[in-house]
């Protein structure tokens, strides 16, 4: 065998290399003392000695493949002869590495990266740096994974070589680290590789690349490769002077730190990126771009808390070594053996670390294991071994104490809502009888993961045939609201093809309360329901589809507690139901739930127990229930002032001796209803289901006309009303954004769309017609000072009024037909009379809107800074559909949209449904701090009593009043100064500074008008202020 060996550096006939090569090959015990000389020949003086080692290296790297784990070893003596004086050498070295790292085993590729490293180290000759770089390039080809596992690593090796004042270094740099980029394994980056080199190359082109990376929508999970290769460049964009570009890095930043499935792919690189973070949170001057920073960097220091609390999963060499040895017990050690575990230790490792661990991908390790036992053995070994290392890279999971129960549902999937990602990667177990209280901040995902459910649309949920799910709202389509409780179940297309009988629907009704002697009766337009009924009637059509799963959100909104009660008590009667429950009522998931699952960093956690015992194995979870603000403020527009009121306990509002029967009712719902709102009204109107309290405040608000008794509204005030079913305001905008359908709505000069269409501005057809009957119209003639008379018909009101000597109002009118010189205005009492009452209240709200009131221009840039101030963040305010946003974003938007106009009155049906705690208590704060009257109806009674120091209690149309009534307490307090807006933006961004108009005595008045008179008479141009004041007071006519 020596004198064999001796051919591989003292023959220059590669051919009897080549043969020796064949020969040896599977029988490397043989050849394996004599190796050490080769590699001594390989780095001799003698060149041509060398020459030829180097050369028979590079054929044993290709004729004889059981050699590779020697051959590897050789790898630093091959690289640094590239750098020899003698060309041939050189030259040699160069096929020597070339074949050695051709014909590597891709598991391989990992082990001699350090190797490799250390031949691009700045002290070596460039030949070895060019030549190290080429064989890193060479890798992606072949070894994309095992490459890109070791990005965290490669790409810090390389980006010194990139800046390298030698030519060939620097070109062979940029080409490994393009290499480097092609097996990054992201799909939502792979599209980018070639700007990322760019950027990485050239700085300049930083800002450009972070741009491109935040408009990104980010899917597929995050792993240490796209880490390694983006993060630099995001250290880069922090460390650049433009705000906009440190503020697209954290972007970039949070959005890909949310998709981390593996804390450990992100643990090498958060000692890098948090304290960038935390240092543009405190300085950036832009306290937006600040807000995203510091964003960014709590999502960081919850991975980081991750990384801490999470065992690591990594490939340990130590530990598959010892499971070797353990399944090899008879295998005798020596340098031969200890060489081959070492490299098949090496080759597992890697296998482990990029989750390959079936049988196919492990045939490498049984060739390997050939050469040390028989074949059968090394198939049997190969297995076993596979079979452990999965196992230790398996994550530890809790044991299951419902393991005995029947899965339903047992599936990993991720969910997408438009282009944002709401759970990624996530698994969902549901067991049969169970009932999950599904946890999650607003706009988290609980709703759409459960439409999602409900529409089969979760990847590897069970197919409908086999588990049935039920989805339970309250809200009811507008195109249903006409049907009667009976048919609207019949409705239902599930309903439909199970079959259902008229008879069984009755039954079930009745079973919930829906009978003909009762509140709710099953022959009544639902249209007619209260909020409480409508989630009755959807529980009672949820119990008629008998359901695996039933799907319940917020299921206790608008029930009173009573009611709420008998939710509870169904829920927990269903022994072979699953439920999933979204509910922000503590007591309810405290009581109904066995498990929680939450929506914590894009993954559904399932934690085993009630709602308190969640929290207290996750204190913050609390914040969902506490009723603080926290972070999160609402601030309401300050009302401005009403002509003619001058203390906050005047009535703006009053109904009085009011009845009101819906049609096709017997029994009236209102009975004898005396009630009055004031600037100091803080009122909470509670009271059963069915009571009432909706329909006060309808007939209060002119949604409905009363058949007995009076209703005033004082003709300045302003009065925003958010009804119990915040989202009729908005279902026919579904596809405008929120801040156009705010701009839709008072478009016409400020005026309020949706106050037209109030029942109580509709004229029916006796107004009509008596508003064609002549009437005498009496008045004096200017010139004559005679009294004049005559018969006239008003055929409109052109929309103008003023106020006469004794201050009330007079309206402008045209006649039909000739006048007879009767006058232009006529007082308010006439025109009632004449029928005209409805077109006078739809002339005093159009005024009413802007009374007293600072017109903001409705700007794009106006119009969402004010949903900013109602809770809405910009890109859902301004670049999502209506139709795409979650109920509590819809309730801002109603909200929002309300208070536009800066009302005098707010009035609230049941603001809690939708909101969670932080919304709640930032809405509560907003309300402390408003300066108008508000009226609240809810059941969420820690929610009223926290505002609302005065109660209106409905008790079957009756109502009782309790408490402290501010309008009573503060009747003689006069209006402070209201909050005033001080300057405006207008359409093209510009600021505007507003100047409070001067209050003129009746002298300076009189003065100013003669003034003005004669300037106008003189053709002198007036002043914006004064044509303003001319424009008011009519002295161009």
């Amino acid at each position: 065998m020596a004198a064999l060996t001796d051919t591989f550096y003292s023959s220059e006939d590669q051919s009897k290399v080549s043969a020796f090569a064949t020969e040896v090959n599977g029988n490397m015990r043989a050849l394996e003392p004599h190796l050490e000389g080769l590699s001594k020949a390989a780095a001799d003086a003698d060149a041509d000695k060398a020459r030829n080692a180097l050369l028979a290296i590079a054929t044993l790297a290709r004729e004889a493949p059981s050699a590779e784990p020697y051959l590897v070893g050789m790898l630093p003596t091959v690289l640094e002869q590239a750098s020899h004086k003698k060309g041939v050498v050189g030259g040699a070295a160069t096929e020597a590495c070339k074949a050695i790292c051709g014909k590597l085993s891709p598991n391989a590729v990992p082990s001699v990266l350090p190797t490799i490293f250390a031949a691009m180290a700045y002290n070596m000759k460039w030949q070895t740096r060019v030549l190290a770089l080429n064989a890193l390039s060479s890798f992606s080809d072949y070894a994309p994974d095992q490459l890109g596992h070791s990005l965290p690593d490669v790409i810090p090796a390389v980006t010194p070589c990139i800046g390298d004042t030698k030519k060939q270094v620097k070109d062979a740099a940029i080409a490994a680290m393009a290499a480097a980029c092609e097996v990054i394994g992201n799909r939502d980056m792979e599209h980018m590789t070639s700007d990322i080199v760019k950027a990485v190359v050239s700085p300049a082109q930083v800002p450009e690349i972070m741009h491109h990376l935040a408009g990104v929508t980010f899917v597929q999970s995050v792993e240490s490769p796209a880490l390694a290769v983006v993060v630099p460049l995001l250290l880069r964009g922090m460390r650049v002077n433009a705000t906009a570009t440190k503020r697209q890095s954290a972007v970039i930043i949070e959005n890909m730190s949310k998709l981390v499935d593996d804390p450990a792919d992100a643990a090498p690189f958060l000692p890098l990126l948090m304290p960038a973070l935390e240092s543009a949170a405190s300085n950036i001057a832009d306290p937006e771009a600040r807000a995203v920073a510091d964003r960014a960097y709590a999502q960081l220091q919850r991975l980081d808390n991750l990384v801490k609390t999470t065992a690591s999963k990594t490939a340990d060499p130590a530990r598959v070594l010892a499971v070797i040895k353990a399944l090899t017990p008879n295998l005798k050690a020596d340098a031969f053996v200890d060489t081959t575990l070492d490299y098949i230790v090496k080759i597992a490792c890697t296998l482990m670390s990029i989750k390959k661990v079936g049988a196919d991908d492990w045939e490498e390790v049984r060739v390997l294991l050939t050469g040390l036992m028989p074949a059968a053995e090394a198939t049997e070994t190969t297995a076993k071994l596979c079979r452990e290392c999965g196992n230790m890279m398996e994550p530890d999971e809790p044991a299951d104490e419902d393991e005995d129960a029947e899965d339903l549902c047992n599936c990993k999937f991720t969910l997408a809502y438009g282009t944002k990602i709401l759970l990624h990667n996530t698994k969902m177990r549901l067991k049969r009888g169970k009932k999950y209280g599904l946890l999650g901040g607003n706009d988290s995902g609980k709703t759409t993961l459960m439409r999602a459910i409900a529409n089969g649309s979760v990847e590897g949920f069970p197919d409908p045939s086999e588990v049935r799910t039920v989805f339970v709202e309250a809200d009811i389509q507008g195109e249903q609201s006409h049907l009667s409780c009976i048919d609207y179940v019949l409705f239902d297309e599930k309903i439909k093809a199970m079959g259902i009988s008229r008879e069984q629907v009755t039954e079930v009704l009745a079973s919930v309360g829906f009978t003909d002697d009762g509140k709710a009766k099953p022959l009544h337009a639902v249209s007619t329901l209260s909020g409480g009924w409508r989630m009755k009637l959807a529980m009672a059509r949820a119990m008629l589809q008998r359901a695996d799963i039933l799907l319940l959100d917020e299921p206790t909104n608008h029930l009173d507690v009573i009611n709420v009660a008998w939710v509870k008590n169904y829920i927990n009667s269903l022994e072979h139901v699953t439920a999933i429950m979204v509910s922000h009522d503590s007591s309810f998931l405290n009581e109904c739930c066995t498990h929680i699952l939450a929506i914590q960093n894009l993954k559904l956690n399932t934690f085993k127990g009630n709602l308190n015992a969640f929290v207290e194995m996750n204190p913050s979870a609390k914040s969902f229930f506490e009723l603080k603000a926290s972070k999160l403020k609402f601030r309401f527009p300050q009302p401005g002032p009403i002509e003619g009121i001058k203390s906050k306990g005047r009535a703006l509002m009053k109904m009085a001796k009011c009845d009101f029967t819906y049609p096709g009712n017997t029994v009236p719902t209102l009975f004898d209803i005396t009630v009055q709102v004031s600037l100091a009204s803080r009122v909470a109107c509670v009271g059963e289901n069915g009571a009432g309290k909706s329909t006060m405040i309808k007939v209060l608000t002119g949604e409905v006309i009363p058949q007995t008794g009076e209703v005033w509204r004082h003709p300045n005030a302003r009065v925003a009303y958010l009804a119990q079913h915040a989202f009729h305001h908005i279902e026919n905008h579904m596809q405008r954004t929120p801040n156009e359908y705010i701009r839709w709505r008072y478009a016409n000069g400020g005026e309020d769309k949706e106050s037209l269409v109030k029942v109580s501005m509709i004229c029916t057809e006796e107004e009509e017609a008596l508003k064609k009957t002549p009437f005498e119209v009496t008045w004096t003639d200017e010139a004559s000072g005679k009294a004049m008379k005559a018969k006239v018909v008003v055929a409109e009101l052109l929309g103008s009024r003023r106020q006469d000597k004794s201050k009330e109002y007079i309206y402008e009118v045209r006649y039909a037909g000739s006048s007879g010189g009767a006058p232009e205005y006529l007082p308010r009492k006439k025109l009632e009379k004449q029928g005209w009452a409805k077109n006078i209240k739809a002339i005093d709200a159009r005024l009413a809107q802007t009374s007293g009131l600072l017109v903001r221009p409705l700007s794009s840039s106006n119009v969402e800074a004010h949903l900013g101030d109602c809770g809405l963040a910009a890109e859902f305010a301004t670049h999502t559909r209506i139709g795409a946003l979650s109920g509590g974003q819809k309730v801002k938007v109603v909200l929002a949209a309300a208070m536009w106009n800066q009302p005098h009155i707010l009035i609230l049906d049941e603001p809690t449904n939708y909101l969670d705690r932080e919304s709640l208590g930032a809405l509560a704060g907003a309300i402390e701090e408003f300066q108008g009257g508000v009226v609240i109806i809810s059941h969420n009674n820690e929610f009223v009593k926290h505002v609302c120091p005065e109660e209106w209690v409905m008790d079957a149309g009756h109502l009782e009043t309790r408490g402290d009534a501010g309008w009573m307490e503060r009747q003689d307090e006069k209006i402070s100064d209201q909050a005033v807006i001080t300057e405006v933006t207008d359409a093209a961004g510009n600021v505007t500074e507003v100047k409070q108009k001067k209050k003129l005595s009746m002298r300076e008045k009189k003065a100013l008008v003669k003034k003005l008179k004669q300037m106008i008479a003189d053709g002198i141009e007036l002043e914006d202020e004064d044509e303003e004041f001319a424009q008011e007071n009519q002295l161009y006519t």
